[in-house]
């Protein structure tokens, strides 16, 4: 399949509607938004809790290695949609292909549960 410029023309045009959507919104927020400021309201918040105390407190670690685990094993999802869509042009290769990459994913999750990582409470 040869593709020329102009197969790429709607998609251009639908990246030049957003970004012009995405600044004409900020530029409309800014101008017709209050501009009132005083010291309560320009004052950091957390959900509507105070900020008390030095934002640098141990945070467990784990927090992060759930974070950083979730972002693994949800993206292969990106790599799944693909292949489900094609899987009938895969056929057996790209069957046998799926079950290696699930096979490499299963084996990091045992890992992880083999470390321990996601137990809170020791």
């Amino acid at each position: 399949m040869n593709y020329q410029p102009q197969d790429f023309l709607p998609i251009f045009v639908q990246l030049a509607a957003a970004l012009a959507f995405i600044v004409l919104v900020m530029v409309l927020t800014h101008a017709l938004g209050p501009k009132r400021h005083s010291a309560k309201k320009d004052d950091s918040f957390e959900c509507g809790i105070e900020s008390i105390g030095d934002a640098r407190t141990p945070i467990s670690v784990k927090y992060f290695l759930v974070a950083i685990l979730f972002v693994l094993f949800d993206l292969e999802i990106v790599f799944m949609y693909p292949w489900a869509v094609n899987f009938k042009q895969l056929a057996w290769n790209g069957f046998y292909e799926m079950i290696v990459f699930m096979g490499l994913l299963l084996a990091g999750f045992i890992y992880v549960i083999k470390k321990g990582i996601l137990t809170w409470e020791k």
